[in-house]
């Protein structure tokens, strides 16, 4: 599947060099208005305030100038992403244009940071899915970017490394929105195996027979109604040298959920192809962490299936073997990503690893309560949860923590398994699932993301074109660079 980024060629020029022959931008704060040359009359006409992401074209300008919003005094890789890729909408009908976005930003953010940041943002704005269509959107003409940079930065290891976050951000995407007939969990499962082929990852993919021997009833107990084969998939990144620790990411992989017996309505089943951006985030994360070669083990598991009705499939009341020995009462079909991840936790905590995060578009509940710009984020350890919140808040990727209360415990207590997979009560949906994802982890450092909110956007925002996000592949990312 290619990554579809749609920039031909990104230069990088020192500071004096690097005139623009048909366009520039110029970067301009809240506060630095004046310096933009124009009157007041202009400004007012244009209603450009130095906003972050603000563009507007400079009059009598040759080459074109573009103005591009900073927003406030403190900049963030984030906010520079953001202008990055207005800067791109901005110029993406001319041929090439001359960034000062690095240049500018580099004695706050540090070169390589901002040149890395900058060079994302424009990327990821230029993603487009249109693979499926008759005729193909109109592409972007802009065939050369030129970042300007301070002396001294080694601007190629700097773009390997943006390059490698955007596609990883890109595969995610593309992923998420491909639909749920073009996409199994047998070939989700080819498309982990191809990314870690050119990634240099291990690989392992377990098959209905292993799965069977591995005694993975969750997965096994969604896909019953499936004429689709379940899969987990394994990727694995060893250093070459001594390893500092592990890290080990799950994935929800639900390629399409119908919501088995407990069948969805018409529009809450419309969208489900994306029930697998847990698992997508994990294979464009566990990409990108091979270009970074940590010196840590990085896993990340993907347990992949679909969520069907049929005469075979699971039935409410029917009761589930996990990995770890507990038996769950299934008594909604539809709670099934939760049943998957049982099996993945309970696998990544047997093998103890220093952190276990897990990613899953698993509530609707989160959705209501934090809206598409948030996930929840839910956890058995503050240092664990501090730890990921701050990838996060580095990431430019919003989480907001929810509490794991004992008190709603009691309401996964089942008469006839050890739980069950919904809780006995109508409120608190979010915190429920994650307080049955808590019993497969035991004292391992756990933390729980339910992305159902920011997994896909209905307005381009940022970087972010309309439909897959990519959310989780940047946070992932930090977590293994900053530990």
């Amino acid at each position: 599947m290619p990554n579809q980024l749609a920039i031909a060629s990104i230069n990088v020029v020192l500071a004096g060099t690097g005139e623009g022959t048909v366009a520039t931008d110029r970067p301009i704060r809240e506060d630095q208005l004046e310096t933009l040359g124009v009157g007041d009359s202009f400004r007012a006409a244009s209603a450009f305030e130095g906003k972050l992401g603000q563009t507007t074209l400079l009059p009598e300008q040759d080459p074109v100038v573009i103005a591009v919003g900073l927003g406030g005094p403190e900049v963030t890789e984030p906010a520079v992403r953001s202008a990055a890729a207005s800067v791109w909408r901005a110029a993406k009908h001319l041929k090439s244009v001359t960034s000062l976005l690095p240049l500018t930003t580099a004695t706050e953010l540090g070169a390589e940071v901002a040149l890395q940041a900058t060079v994302e943002g424009m990327l990821l704005a230029s993603y487009r899915y249109d693979e499926l269509k008759g005729t193909p959107e109109e592409a972007s003409v802009l065939e050369q970017v030129t970042l300007v940079v301070p002396d001294g930065i080694e601007s190629d290891a700097v773009l390997a490394k943006a390059e490698a976050v955007a596609n990883a951000i890109a595969l995610t995407r593309d992923l998420v929105n491909r639909p749920g007939g073009s996409l199994s969990a047998t070939q989700l499962a080819d498309e982990a195996v191809n990314a870690a082929d050119r990634t240099g990852l291990d690989v392992e993919v377990w098959d209905r027979e292993r799965l069977t021997e591995e005694r993975c009833g969750g997965i096994l107990g969604v896909n019953a109604g499936s004429t689709e084969e379940p899969r987990l998939v394994r990727l694995t990144w060893r250093p070459k040298g001594e390893s500092r620790g592990t890290i080990h990411f799950v994935g929800k992989g639900i390629t399409f959920d119908t919501g088995g017996l407990n069948l969805k309505s018409f529009e809450g089943m419309k969208e489900m192809k994306i029930d697998m951006g847990g698992a997508a985030a994990v294979i464009g994360a566990m990409a990108a962490i091979a270009a970074h070669s940590p010196d840590l083990t990085v896993i990340g598991t993907c347990c992949c299936t679909d969520n069907q009705p049929s005469p075979t499939a699971t039935k409410p009341g029917d009761v589930l073997n996990i990995r770890n020995g507990k038996t769950v009462e299934v008594l909604n079909t539809d709670a099934e990503g939760r049943l998957v991840l049982a099996d993945g936790l309970s696998l990544a905590a047997e093998e103890e690893p220093d952190l276990v995060v897990d990613l899953a578009t698993l509530t609707g509940a989160c959705l209501v309560a934090l809206g598409s710009q948030y996930a929840g984020l839910m956890g058995n350890n503050d240092n664990a949860i501090d730890r990921v919140r701050a990838a996060a808040n580095k990431a430019g990727e919003r989480l907001w923590h929810l509490p794991l209360p004992d008190e709603y415990r009691k309401q996964l207590d089942s008469d006839v398994a050890d739980l069950r997979n919904i809780g006995s009560g109508r409120f608190g949906g979010t915190l429920v699932a994650g307080l049955f994802l808590q019993e497969f982890v035991d004292e391992t450092p756990w933390v729980h993301l339910d992305i159902a909110g920011p997994v896909t956007t209905e307005e381009p925002e940022a970087e972010f074109p309309k439909g897959a996000t990519g959310f989780g592949v940047r946070t992932l990312i930090e977590i293994v660079n900053n530990w």
